[in-house]
C-alpha cells in the first residue's frame, strides 16, 4: 500500500531549476536510498516532503495513516538542555496536559474559582492524559535511551557536551517514540563511528516501517536499501535493489540509451541519403518515395532522445617527486596522554613503501591524535616515531583547520605553490571543478565538500610520497569519493588513512589496524577481512570459555542464560509498549465514534461501542500493570548487573 506519493514535483530558486517532473511512490516497508551529487537537490526534496519548503509545481500525497519522522543533518539547537529532556520534547502535548492538571490541583487546593468546573475539567484532562500514554511517556523515553546505549549520567548531560554520534542517537530516540512509520533521514551516519553505524544498520534493516535515506556511505546503502532513487540533471530515476545493483543497472541503461541514440542517428543519416538520391532522379515516383522517407525521418527525430551528459566529476592523479626508502614509518611503544587521561600507549606500527594502511577505532579513542603525534603536532608521552629515508609527508585534516578562511580559492593554492603560473593554477582548479568566477570565492563561503576539494588539490600538487589522510571522504559526495578512490589506487606512494568509510577500506586497504587503549591489533586485507578475523576471535574466546574448568564453564553458561533471559524480557517490554500504544489508539478511536452524532442516534451501536470501550480500557489497565511489573524487574536486574561489574 502506498503511504506517500509525489507527482510531477518541481522546485526552483529564482531562475535556477533544482529539479522537475519528480514522481514516485513509497510503499509501506520500502527501504530507499536517495543518491546524487552535492547540490542536486536531495535535502531540498526531503524538506519539501515534510512541508518545510513549498513546491513550485506538482502534487504531494500523504496517506492518513502516515506519520513522518525527519532526521536532519543539524539539530538539537538548545545545547543546554539535557539529553533526557530533549527526548521528552516528543511528548510535549502530554507534558502540557500534565502541567494544566497540576495547575488545576493547586487551584482546587486553594479553593479558587468554580470547584465544579475545575473538577469536571480535571476529569476530562486525566482521562485524555491516561488515554494518550501520559503515565508511561517518561519511562518510555528512558527505556529508548537505555536501548541506544545511554546510561543515567549521559542522559543528564547537556546536549552540548555529547559527541556527534550521541546527538544522532538522540534524534533516533525521538523518532522511535514519535510513532513514525516513514523515516526521512539526511546523512544519518555523519559523525558516527563504525560501531554506531553498524548499530544503525541493524536497526534500519529490522525496521518494519518505510524510510528514505540520503547517504554517501555506499557500504551502508548496500546493507540497508532495497530501492535507490538517483537525482541527476534535475530528474529522478528509480531503481530496484541496493547501491551495487543500482550502479550496474544505471550503467546498463546508459549503454542501452547511447546505443539506441547512435542507431537512430545512423538510420536518420541513411534515410537522408535515400531522400537526396530520390530527389536527384526527380520523377513522380521518386518524389513520393522521398516524401515517405521524410515522414519516417520526422517520426524518428521526434522520438530521438539524446542521453544526458553525466554531471562533472573529479578526475585527478597523485604523483610523487621521489621514491623514498623501504621503511616509511616505525612507531615503538608510542603513547599519548592529556593530563591524567591516557588516549593510547604501547602502539607499535611498521609501515613499508607502497602499503595502503588504514586505522580504525571508536570515536574518542585517539585516531586523529595519533596522526598528529606521528606528524609532531603533539609530543608523545612515551615511545618514539621514526620516518624512513627520503619520506615526504602530506596531511589531509578532516576538520579543515589548515585552510585560511580569509583567502580566495585561487590564493589558497597559489600561495602554497607560488612558482606556478596563474594559468597552471586555474587549470588545476578546473580539474577540481572550480571554474570561471568560482576561483575568486572566499574560502569562508565554501561548503564542506568544496573545502575538501581545495585540500585535495593542495595535497595532489605537493607530490609527497607518504599521505596521511584523516577521514578524507567525510565531506565528499559519492562521485567525488569514487574519484578519490581511483586516484589513491593508482598512487605510487604509501598511504596511512584514518577512516570509517568501509567501502573505501574494502577497495583500497591491504592492512587494517584497530587502535585500542593498550596498543593496536592488525588484520591483513580490507574491512570484510577485519570483520571475519573479529568473528573468528570471538568464536575462539567462546570456545575457550566452554573448554575452561567446569566451574568457569558453568559460570559462563549461567551468565549467557541470564543475558538471554534479559534480552527476552527487554523484547517483551518493547512488545508490551507497542500493544499499549495500539490499545490507546483503539480507545481514542472508540471514543471518537461514540462522540459522533450519527452514532449517538443508534442505541444498539452506542451500547456495543460502550461495551467494547469498557473492555479495551480494562485491557489497557492490565497491560499497564504488566508493564510496571516487567519494567521494575528489568530495572532490578540492571542494578544487580551493575553491582556485579
Amino acid at each position: 500500500m502506498a503511504i506517500f506519493s509525489v507527482s510531477n514535483l518541481q522546485k526552483s530558486f529564482g531562475t535556477d531549476v533544482v529539479f522537475s517532473g519528480v514522481s514516485f511512490e513509497i510503499q509501506d516497508g520500502d527501504h530507499i536510498g536517495l543518491v546524487g551529487v552535492n547540490g542536486s537537490g536531495k535535502t531540498t526534496l526531503l524538506r519539501m516532503l515534510t512541508g518545510e519548503l513549498p513546491n513550485d509545481g506538482g502534487d504531494i500525497y500523504k496517506a492518513n495513516s502516515t506519520k513522518i519522522g525527519y532526521m536532519e543533518q543539524h539539530v538539537c539547537r538548545d545545547l543546554e538542555k539535557s539529553a533526557y529532556s530533549e527526548v521528552l520534547t516528543v511528548f510535549e502535548p502530554l507534558l502540557a496536559l500534565e502541567r494544566e492538571l497540576e495547575e488545576i490541583n493547586l487551584r482546587l487546593q486553594a479553593k479558587a474559582g468554580s470547584q465544579d468546573e475545575l473538577i469536571e475539567r480535571q476529569a476530562q484532562l486525566t482521562e485524555q492524559f491516561e488515554r494518550e500514554g501520559g503515565l508511561t511517556c517518561r519511562s518510555r523515553a528512558r527505556s529508548a535511551l537505555l536501548g541506544l546505549g545511554f546510561d543515567d549520567a549521559e542522559m543528564a548531560q547537556p546536549i552540548g557536551v555529547l559527541s556527534g554520534g550521541q546527538k544522532a542517537k538522540l534524534q533516533l530516540a525521538k523518532m522511535l517514540l514519535s510513532g513514525a512509520n516513514l523515516l526521512l533521514l539526511d546523512e544519518p551516519t555523519n559523525h558516527l563511528d563504525i560501531a554506531s553505524v553498524e548499530w544503525l544498520e541493524d536497526f534500519l534493516r529490522a525496521y518494519h516501517g518505510a524510510f528514505l535515506v540520503i547517504s554517501h556511505d555506499r557500504y551502508f546503502l548496500d546493507r540497508i536499501t532495497d530501492r535507490i532513487f538517483d537525482m541527476e540533471n534535475g530528474k529522478l530515476a528509480l531503481y530496484r535493489g541496493n547501491y551495487t545493483a543500482f550502479l550496474q543497472q544505471k550503467e546498463e541503461n546508459n549503454i542501452a540509451l547511447q546505443r539506441k541514440y547512435d542507431n537512430t542517428k545512423r538510420e536518420i543519416a541513411r534515410l537522408e541519403g535515400v531522400v537526396a538520391q530520390q530527389r536527384q532522379w526527380n520523377r513522380e515516383k521518386n518524389i513520393r518515395t522521398a516524401e515517405s522517407k521524410l515522414k519516417v525521418i520526422d517520426r524518428l527525430e521526434s522520438t530521438l532522445e539524446k542521453p544526458e551528459d553525466a554531471p562533472e566529476t573529479l578526475r585527478f592523479d597523485f604523483s610523487i617527486r621521489q621514491r623514498g626508502g623501504n621503511d616509511v614509518l616505525i612507531t615503538e611503544n608510542l603513547g599519548l596522554s592529556f593530563g591524567e587521561k591516557q588516549l593510547f600507549h604501547n602502539v607499535n606500527l611498521h609501515i613499508r613503501r607502497g602499503e595502503r594502511v588504514f586505522l580504525i577505532g571508536p570515536n574518542g579513542c585517539g585516531k586523529t591524535s595519533f596522526l598528529k603525534t606521528v606528524l609532531g603536532v603533539y609530543h608523545p608521552t612515551e615511545g618514539s616515531v621514526r620516518f624512513g629515508a627520503g619520506i615526504d609527508t602530506g596531511y589531509y585534516d578532516q576538520i579543515q583547520a589548515n585552510l585560511d578562511l580569509n583567502k580566495t580559492v585561487i590564493d589558497e593554492i597559489w600561495d602554497a605553490y607560488p612558482r606556478m603560473t596563474q594559468t597552471e593554477v586555474r587549470s588545476a582548479l578546473a580539474v577540481f571543478l572550480f571554474k570561471g568566477e568560482d576561483v575568486f570565492k572566499p574560502v569562508s563561503a565554501l561548503s564542506g565538500g568544496e573545502r575538501a576539494r581545495v585540500l585535495l588539490l593542495r595535497l595532489m600538487l605537493s607530490q609527497d610520497n607518504f599521505l596521511l589522510l584523516d577521514e578524507p571522504t567525510n565531506h565528499l559526495d559519492i562521485s567525488s569519493c569514487e574519484a578519490l578512490e581511483n586516484a589513491l589506487q593508482s598512487y605510487e606512494g604509501t598511504l596511512f588513512i584514518v577512516s570509517h568509510d568501509r567501502y573505501l577500506i574494502n577497495k583500497i586497504a591491504d592492512k587494517v589496524y584497530r587502535l585500542e587503549e593498550n596498543g593496536v591489533s592488525c588484520t591483513l586485507g580490507g574491512y570484510d577481512a577485519y570483520l571475519e578475523a573479529l568473528k573468528e576471535k570471538k568464536e575462539g574466546q567462546a570456545a575457550a570459555a566452554e573448554s575452561a574448568p567446569s566451574s568457569r564453564a558453568a559460570e559462563y553458561r549461567a551468565r549467557k542464560e541470564q543475558q538471554a533471559a534479559l534480552r527476552k524480557e527487554k523484547a517483551a517490554l518493547r512488545k508490551l509498549e507497542r500493544e499499549i500504544e495500539e490499545t490507546d489508539q483503539l480507545i481514542a478511536s472508540l471514543e471518537a465514534q461514540l462522540s459522533d452524532p450519527e452514532t449517538a442516534r443508534d442505541y444498539e451501536a452506542v451500547a456495543s461501542l460502550s461495551r467494547q470501550l469498557e473492555e479495551t480500557k480494562q485491557t489497557s489497565e492490565e497491560q499497564f500493570n504488566r508493564w510496571t511489573e516487567l519494567f521494575a524487574r528489568l530495572d532490578e536486574k540492571k542494578e544487580q548487573e551493575d553491582a556485579a561489574t
